[in-house]
């Protein structure tokens, strides 16, 4: 038999076997052009072992050698001639039995003066007493620019002249093909394997399992391992690892058990790698049995079992159980990868900052120094515990520490960066990267790209993922996403099609970035064809897909889209998740869907999200906006852990509906349990004091804001105490306040003095800030309208005329006024530019019965509130038509039992439409929940929860 050796200079096939049917593989893709080293070699040749045919001549051609030294004197050779000749002499006359020694010590000089053939004939020829010695042979060859196939083509040639080789040289041919990914040799070996009866060697088998799993299928290797009839110990452990290599953790799994029913014992590397399998699976229960095979046979005295004992157990969330592991073990076998493991534990376990820090302490004081896995580890413990400038401050700690960072180092730095919006520090890391010649893999590049992305640099972002080397769909996603969130959808079509013609397949994330940033600007049936795209491409649209549709109609104040959206979802049996609820929850809140909000918030209890903290602050917000304040509460102290969103919420939710006082009731609780204010925070509590009068609160809180807690007032702040001196009647203190702003008052802030002004009829200030508004907001007409309102007021109609004709001019027009009341599930609008109601002949002879009736009680018509110089009939008629009474008579008509009438406008309800909301509520003994473009009202028994501040 001959083997089929490729080599890069010749190829060798003389007597080809006869079980080539064995080996479909064995003569694929052969060079057939070059010539054999020996066109006629001997067929049956009878090698001893100490035979020197196949040497060199000189070998034998010297019988007294005055080159010949004794063995210890080999050192003063200094030619390759003279170590032939000393090699020939040794063999003929052996006076050394130390037989190993010298062929090691032959094959060295060999390889030494470069004659690697010699080298190799040595090794085989001897193998017998120095197969131990295969592993550094190989090492010691290429070390000294030997080619591995050479040895492949030399055990060719002595084999195909009737060498006789044990297994153990086979194991280490086999060894060798496996190194050199020479699948043909290694089958023609397995081949000879069957036909010498050398396959039963426990050795060989291994050998076979480990080649067939590199070279071509771990399903080969696990057949070698089915067909062995006798499996000893270490076969067992071979096949295992070779299943864990190649991923088949189930397989891996599986053959352990029957391992154990066998009574295989397995070795310490073989529990390694199945704990790390076991954590990577998220398998608790079977790391748990291996950790108690692990106490039963004594290896947890073995550091390395213990470490990936404590690894399983934090992949699995288990961290008291890896904190326990960690405590038993001694001292001294705690080792620098031990506390690495423990320090990782605590890491992803997010645990305080204070815990993270006594373990490094503890560390210290055993005498053990950290290395760059201990610094990423602390690093990635800050960035789970949010803790981005302790993040940023260990970073540069690490570098002053002498440590080099790593790209895991580098991504945790660039996520603290993003997180924190500290652009310029990123650019620096950046900078400090290339000037390192840091190569940066893909997690890097995708952390570079998201935070130029996020700081709309998007030029650089498209600079790092062009040069990066290492770049997979991870990079590729996200640079689609920043195009596509950024609005340039053309570019991110046009990122998209190259990443496909790179062979790139886009997946489900590529594709939801897309639907997210149509969403976002608005853009629904672009986003709907994504997803037809998505199914077109044979993948199923997820609930991240529905999600970011349904989240972008909310953002784009499009509601009923969102809850189409989220019917449709239904309709394809995708399962909402948490966020699904928050968004659906949102779209229920912007209108004030009360009916929806209740089946959404049904349906979270039913998915078991209503403990969720998200969730539960949405509902909260939710319901306040739909005006049910008491079970938005009953909702908030239900919740366990609340979190600062969590208070804000429900404190500007009695802001809207103007209980101040409560406001600041939870306010003081919030800071009794420790919870730091935000900006927020003091939003809210300026907010309820300005809707309920509470100037002394008001300048409390606003000057608290700085003082207490280094907050500096934002535009929003400042735009409160405005509307709430203004509001109050000190117009003269809220211009004052203005002019001594720190920032440049903006629309908001002259829009807030203006409205004060109407209330309280200035003019004078009121000029002012409108003239200052005309120039910010040219095209706003709510400006106009408040204007011609306090002109008409003070009968001033060529002033109303003046701004009239300014906005005809400037084609100004107002937007249509419109209110909507719910009746049962169908909502009935009722809107200035719009249909007439099909009842509305019902509603007008209902509503003119209404206000006859509530003459009676005091009701006159304020007729200030028609911006026209017409008689007042005329005027009345006007005020009968607003459509915020419409709503109201309407929901009156057909609400029963007792319901209140709840009603939302999208504009601020005029004087006289307050004036008879709460004569309506005394009359007919009914609550009116009315929530305008400012506030919330609630009319009850002839007052509003407002006290005629709005």
């Amino acid at each position: 038999m001959t083997f089929c050796i490729f080599s890069k200079h010749q190829i060798f096939m003389y007597n080809l076997s006869p079980f080539q049917h064995l080996n479909p593989y064995s003569h694929q893709n052969l060079k057939t052009n070059m010539l054999p080293r020996s066109l006629s070699p001997p067929t049956s040749i009878s090698l001893p072992t100490l035979d020197t045919q196949f040497f060199p001549p000189s070998f034998s051609s010297q019988k007294n050698s005055p080159f010949f030294q004794p063995f210890d004197e080999l050192n003063k050779l200094r030619t390759l001639n003279s170590v032939k000749e000393l090699h020939a002499q040794m063999i003929k006359t052996p006076k050394n039995e130390n037989f190993t020694s010298m062929d090691d010590t032959m094959m060295r000089y060999y390889l030494e003066f470069g004659d690697f053939d010699s080298a190799i004939r040595v090794f085989f020829v001897g193998f017998t007493r120095n197969y131990i010695l295969w592993n550094s042979f190989l090492e010691k060859f290429e070390s000294f620019g030997g080619d591995p196939f050479e040895i492949l083509v030399v055990f060719n040639e002595l084999y195909s002249k009737g060498v006789e080789f044990d297994s153990k040289v086979f194991t280490f041919v086999l060894k060798i093909c496996l190194a050199l990914r020479v699948l043909c040799v290694g089958l023609e070996v397995h081949a000879c394997l069957i036909k010498k009866g050398f396959h039963f060697d426990v050795h060989l088998k291994c050998a076979l399992i480990n080649f067939y799993e590199k070279c071509l299928s771990i399903d080969k290797a696990n057949q070698v391992f089915h067909e062995t009839s006798y499996k000893e110990d270490f076969l067992w452990n071979t096949i295992v690892m070779a299943n864990l290599r190649s991923e088949k953790w189930k397989n891996a799994l599986e053959l352990f058990c029957s391992m154990q029913r066998v009574s295989a014992k397995a070795n310490a590397g073989t529990i390694v790698k199945m704990l790390q399998a076991c954590g990577k699976l998220r398998a608790f229960n079977e790391g748990k049995q291996i950790h108690g095979y692990a106490l039963r046979f004594g290896l947890v005295s073995n550091t390395l079992v213990c470490n990936s004992i404590i690894s399983m157990y934090s992949r699995n969330s288990r961290f008291e159980l890896a904190r326990a592991v960690f405590d038993l073990m001694e001292d001294c076998s705690r080792n620098l990868s031990s506390w690495n493991s423990i320090i990782s534990s605590y890491a992803v376990d997010g645990c305080l900052s204070d815990s993270l820090d006594n373990v490094i302490k503890e560390m210290e004081y055993s005498g053990i120094k950290s290395d760059i896995i201990t610094w990423n580890s602390v690093l990635l413990g800050y960035v789970r515990q949010g803790l981005f400038e302790k993040v940023l401050t260990s970073f540069r700690s690490l570098h002053s520490a002498g440590f080099k960072p790593d790209s895991c180092s580098v991504t945790s730095a660039l996520q603290a960066v993003i997180e924190l919006g500290l652009f310029k520090i990123g650019t620096e890391i950046h900078g400090y990267m290339m000037r390192t010649n840091l190569n940066y893999d893909v997690y890097v590049c995708t952390s570079l790209v998201d935070m130029y992305v996020k700081n709309h640099c998007l030029d650089k972002a498209h600079e790092v993922f062009r040069h990066a080397k290492n770049k997979n769909i991870y990079a590729w996603n996200s640079l689609i996403s920043g195009y596509a969130f950024e609005g340039l959808f053309g570019d991110a079509e046009k990122l998209l099609n190259q990443m496909e013609e790179e062979g790139l397949k886009p997946d489900l994330v590529t594709w939801n970035g897309l639907i997210s940033g149509y969403s976002m600007r608005g853009r629904v049936e672009e986003a709907l064809t994504v997803i037809n795209r998505i199914k077109s491409s044979g993948i199923t649209p997820n609930v991240v897909s529905w999600t970011s549709l349904i989240s972008g109609c909310s953002q784009n104040e499009k509601y009923i889209d969102a809850l189409q959206i989220f019917s449709q979802m239904q309709e394809e049996n995708v399962k909402p998740n948490a966020t699904t609820i928050c968004n659906l929850l949102c779209a229920c809140a912007g209108p004030s869907l009360l009916k929806k909000g209740e089946e959404i918030h049904c349906l979270s209890m039913k998915l078991g999200f209503v403990d969720d903290i998200y969730v539960a602050t949405s509902l909260i917000d939710m319901y306040c906006k739909a005006g049910k304040l008491k079970v938005a509460y009953n909702v908030f102290i239900n919740v366990q852990k609340k979190t600062r969103p969590c208070w804000n919420c429900m404190m500007m939710g009695y802001a809207i509906h103007g209980h101040g006082e409560e406001v600041i009731i939870l306010y003081d609780e919030m800071r009794e349990r420790c919870i730091k204010p935000d900006a927020i925070t003091f939003t809210a509590l300026l907010s309820g004091c300005k809707n309920s009068g509470l100037v002394d609160e008001g300048w409390k809180y606003f000057d608290s804001m700085q003082e207490d807690y280094n907050i500096v007032p934002t535009i929003e702040h400042y735009c409160c105490m405005v509307d709430l001196l203004g509001k109050a009647g000190f117009l003269d203190e809220a211009s004052d306040f203005i002019e001594t702003m720190p920032i440049k008052p903006d629309a908001s802030i002259w829009g807030a003095l203006l409205a004060s002004c109407r209330i309280h009829k200035n003019i004078k200030l009121a000029e002012i800030a409108a003239r200052k508004l005309f120039k910010l907001e040219p095209n706003n007409s709510a400006n106009y309208v408040l204007m011609m309102n306090l002109y008409s007021s003070l009968n001033r109609w060529d002033d109303v005329e003046r701004l009239k004709r300014s906005m005809t001019e400037l084609a100004i027009k107002s937007p249509p006024v419109w209110s909507w009341t719910q009746v049962n599930q169908s909502i009935h609008v009722f809107s200035t530019d719009g249909k007439p109601h099909p009842e509305e002949g019902k509603i007008y002879f209902e509503l003119y019965g209404l206000i006859s009736e509530i003459r009676k009680l005091g009701y006159v018509a304020d007729l200030n509130c028609v911006c026209k110089n017409i008689d007042d009939n005329e005027k009345e008629k006007i005020l009968m038509s607003h459509t915020e009474k419409l709503a109201m008579v309407y929901g009156m008509m057909k609400m029963k039992g007792g319901s209140p009438i709840r009603v939302v406008k999208n504009t601020r309800i005029c004087c006289d439409c307050h004036t008879v909301a709460k004569y309506i509520s005394s009359a007919r003994n009914c609550e009116i929940l009315l929530r305008d473009g400012g506030r919330f009202h609630h009319f009850k028994n002839g007052k509003c929860s407002c006290n005629d501040r709005w």
